[in-house]
């Protein structure tokens, strides 16, 4: 249904534009500019925001930013393929909008092994672009910049107001984790080159969860994957990538233990983030379980040096002289 809609409203859109003049770029590409604004076009280094809408001539959608929430934004620069949509952006200005069909056969010539089976030889790839912004690169990192700072003053009012919420009773390490163990297991606790298996819930400190290996928590939550196999993470801790905290606070659990973690973006993702979802300086909560432990191989513990005698300087008596 909700395809159904969007291809109408796809279409009431195209209608509207129909009077716009279709041009043809000598890379086969061809688009329509619906709403042409008078405003400066773009130009090569400005820094662009805007949405866009890919599908295939069957209607698939490729890819949506409306979709994922959130616009792109790029740098404009030469194009290196045609589907990269650089040829297009500098007829572009703020508030324009255009619908763009690329040629599949132009993406992918002289390379047709790479092209995925479910977009057609001799098909199109069909866009709509919407411009929202147009910046230079000085304005782009100074916006960053303030946002940035904004996210990283909220981030430790953020985790405290979730702690408090949920009447938390943390211990805090050196780093800055908070932890704390609400079932305590057997055997010893993990080390680095032991091979665990992990059961986790991930949410950010608004409640959201954003990732999870257990299928419950996945339904209840409303971000359950069909076809994911949801079970127990399994890693050589140590040895697979993992943020910080996570190998810092499974140090301090053994087999059978819980835990929830609550992770400083320090020694999470940091300033830069993970994907769409976690923001750079985020704080995380994890509730976490390691559901089996095999010891591994631990790096051995450095030998304390020698312990050396000081040698005392041995004085030389003084030889008396012979009396004549």
């Amino acid at each position: 249904m909700k395809k159904s809609i969007y291809t109408l409203l796809f279409c009431a859109a195209f209608a509207a534009g129909a009077q716009a003049q279709v041009k043809t770029l000598p890379t086969g590409v061809q688009y329509q500019i619906f709403t042409p604004n008078t405003g400066e076009k773009i130009k090569q280094t400005d820094v662009v925001t805007f949405h866009v809408t890919q599908r295939t001539d069957k209607d698939s959608v490729l890819f949506s930013s409306y979709k994922i929430g959130q616009p792109i934004k790029v740098q404009a620069q030469p194009s290196r393929n045609p589907g990269d949509l650089m040829d297009i952006l500098p007829l572009l200005a703020v508030g324009d909008s255009a619908f763009v069909k690329v040629p599949v056969d132009t993406i992918f010539k002289g390379n047709d092994s790479q092209r995925p089976a479910f977009l057609a030889k001799g098909g199109n790839i069909l866009c709509t672009v919407k411009i929202l912004q147009i910046q230079t690169m000085a304005e782009a990192i100074a916006e960053r910049n303030a946002g940035l700072e904004k996210l990283k003053a909220a981030e430790v009012a953020d985790a405290d107001a979730y702690i408090k919420k949920h009447n938390l009773v943390l211990k805090t390490t050196p780093s800055g984790l908070r932890y704390v163990i609400t079932k305590f297991g057997v055997g010893p606790k993990a080390q680095k080159g032991d091979s665990l298996a992990v059961n986790y819930a991930g949410r950010l400190t608004n409640e959201k969860i954003f990732d999870t290996s257990i299928e419950s928590v996945a339904k209840a939550e409303g971000v359950y994957q069909e076809g994911r196999p949801y079970q127990p993470l399994s890693f050589v801790l140590g040895e697979q990538p993992l943020i910080a905290g996570w190998v810092e606070g499974l140090q301090l659990m053994n087999k059978g233990s819980k835990a929830t973690f609550v992770i400083p973006s320090a020694i999470g993702y940091g300033e830069r983030g993970m994907g769409a979802e976690i923001k750079p300086y985020s704080a995380l909560v994890f509730d976490v379980e390691i559901a089996d432990l095999k010891v591994g191989k631990h790096a051995a513990a450095p030998k304390p040096a020698a312990a050396t005698k000081a040698k005392t300087p041995v004085k030389k008596r003084p030889v008396a002289k012979k009396k004549n």
